[in-house]
């Protein structure tokens, strides 16, 4: 009666063990799916900065050549209206 008893037991425990393990790496396969689509957000937030911060790099640099062509003899013109020159104004 005993042995039944701890081979009840022993299989139970095995049982809930292999449930456990199971439960935590379907837990960890959704936390990764979680995470990666966090991370793929974040990625594509970055790309746009970078995508708006290099066209804004790109039109200021083409203004320059501008305003550097002919400074020599005329004043520098103004900048396009779309170009936001603030964050280099001084105060």
């Amino acid at each position: 009666m005993e042995w039944g008893a701890l081979t009840a037991a022993g299989a139970a425990l095995v049982v809930g063990v292999l449930t456990w393990t199971q439960s935590r790496a379907s837990n960890r396969r959704a936390d990764f799916t979680t995470i990666m689509d966090r991370v793929d957000h974040e990625l594509q937030a970055e790309k746009e900065q970078r995508r708006l911060l290099m066209s804004f790099a790109v039109e200021l640099l083409r203004w320059a050549r501008t305003v550097e062509s002919n400074s020599q003899t005329n004043p520098p013109p103004d900048p396009p209206t779309g170009l936001d020159l603030t964050p280099w104004l001084r105060p």
